[in-house]
């Protein structure tokens, strides 16, 4: 049975490893023996990051850089394959949110909305898959989305929630492309976890408050997300026991799309 979840000495590129998420799946990774090839836009922040994963004797390269372009995206692969020889395991973590409602957002917000989450899981995407691809043996891909891919908001999540939309759909779409060749590509729609992103959501009182009383109100398990509840299901994706499972949306929200 370890076998089946065995992720020792594969070579795993995260976007937005600084975040609640990647920073989960980073340690997670690296305490499971696998290679790391971590990237986030704050220099000081990941090198904190890999400093505290090296002195736990992992194999960690850092790249200092979002996905926001085609260059940046084949940058951090061209790091990952010159540190570790290859990209086993794809994670884009990276992301932002900007709430406001539609009539009151600018269409500049709406766009680096798309761009952080949608653009540069695309780009990450397309630069580690060629690797893959000309590696010929197959690869894991887990893109990072949302309950509200599936499900509409009404904070003023217009950008999140299409953006999420879509990422639902790249799932799918390079699911299909790419099962040909050995490579799965799955995403993991987490409801609200606690971090940056969601700060707002817990204060005390107003909005936030408001909001987040309503959310655990449809939550079966009884309350928000941690960071640690995302790893289950990543390391299932990333290992051979998810061998046979390719293009799926895989809720980690609590029962919250359930009801």
């Amino acid at each position: 049975m370890s076998e089946l979840f065995d992720v020792a000495e594969r070579s795993a590129l995260i976007t937005g490893a600084t975040g609640a998420l990647g920073a989960a799946a980073a340690r997670a990774l690296a305490q499971r023996g696998a290679k790391l090839t971590l990237t986030a836009g704050s220099a000081d922040a990941l090198e904190e990051l890999g400093e505290e994963l090296r002195s736990a004797g992992a194999q960690v390269e850092l790249v200092a850089r979002r996905p926001d372009s085609e260059a940046d995206a084949e940058a951090m692969a061209d790091a990952a394959v010159k540190a570790h020889g290859r990209i086993d395991l794809l994670i884009t973590a990276a992301g932002m949110n900007k709430v406001a409602f539609i009539q009151e957002q600018s269409p500049d917000e709406w766009e680096s909305v798309m761009d952080a989450n949608v653009r540069g899981s695309w780009l990450a995407a397309r630069a580690a898959g060629r690797r893959m691809l000309d590696q010929g043996d197959g690869g894991k891909v887990v893109l990072v989305s949302s309950t509200r891919g599936k499900l509409g908001h009404p904070a003023g999540y217009s950008a999140y929630c299409t953006s999420k939309g879509a990422i639902d759909s790249l799932t799918k779409t390079l699911a299909c492309e790419w099962g040909r060749h050995g490579i799965t590509v799955n995403a993991i729609a987490p409801t609200v976890f606690r971090s940056d992103l969601t700060a707002w959501m817990y204060a005390e009182e107003g909005r936030g408050k408001d909001v987040r009383e309503a959310m655990l109100s449809r939550i079966p398990l009884g309350r928000l997300g941690e960071p640690d509840d995302f790893v289950g299901p990543l390391l299932f994706l990333l290992s051979p026991a998810s061998a046979f499972v390719t293009g799926q949306i895989v809720y980690v929200d609590g029962g919250y799309t359930a009801g």
